[in-house]
């Protein structure tokens, strides 16, 4: 945001600083456990301490930050068993979209997922795998939007937000976005069949897959 923009004090000073160091996360630019210094902070988004606080407070609420007493705010580190458990509580949501979206989706959607499944194999063929990544991230975010599940989609961002650099380490490990290319393909089938049985059993597979490289 230009400077002479930037909102410095206000409601609108806290939803710019909650914006910035939201997306910083879940770019990886703050790195879990970082300390998040709240003077260093306004001087960087050019507001002020209050506004941080206030952000920083949102960012508890949604699992991103924690505050450490007597030591200030850090990024939130999520455990291997705290990610397990999460992606439990998304196999139940993201299913139940799934199911939705193959009775919901109209036929220009569905060719959107089947436009979305020939870039993910071609990301693969091509040993892209933070392309392919970027493309699992929005082949999902398709199919919660396409549901129509207003609730299930507000719940399954504040899950999938603390998971991102869980998802970025998967991406990169040696063999599994080949493996996980042809469960996402199975659940993209599923939806264009227009069958919601297989696409909720689709998604959940995919995740069991996910819970097993989470935990190796």
């Amino acid at each position: 945001m230009p400077e002479q923009a930037r909102p410095s004090t206000g409601e609108q000073a806290r939803q710019h600083a909650l914006a910035q160091l939201r997306q910083a996360i879940l770019r990886g630019e703050m790195a879990p456990a970082q300390r998040l210094v709240e003077n260093e902070l306004a001087e960087q988004f050019g507001v002020t301490r209050a506004s941080i606080r206030a952000a920083l407070i949102d960012l508890e609420a949604q699992g991103l930050v924690e505050r450490i007493r007597n030591r200030g705010s850090r990024v939130r580190v999520v455990t291997v068993e705290e990610a397990v458990a999460i992606t439990e509580c998304r196999m139940v949501l993201e299913g139940l979209c799934a199911a939705k979206a193959a009775v919901a989706a109209s036929d220009e959607q569905l060719d959107e997922l089947t436009a979305l499944g020939e870039a993910m194999s071609k990301a693969v063929a091509g040993g892209e795998p933070l392309t392919y990544s970027d493309l699992n991230h929005e082949l999902h975010t398709r199919i919660r939007e396409f549901s129509g599940q207003r609730t299930a989609v507000e719940l399954l961002e504040r899950l999938n937000a603390q998971l991102v650099r869980h998802r970025f380490q998967l991406a990169l490990r040696p063999g599994r976005p080949q493996q996980s290319l042809n469960e996402h393909l199975a659940m993209i089938e599923a939806i264009r069949a227009r069958d919601p049985q297989a696409a909720e059993a689709a998604v959940r597979a995919h995740l069991t897959c996910v819970i097993e490289a989470l935990r190796d």
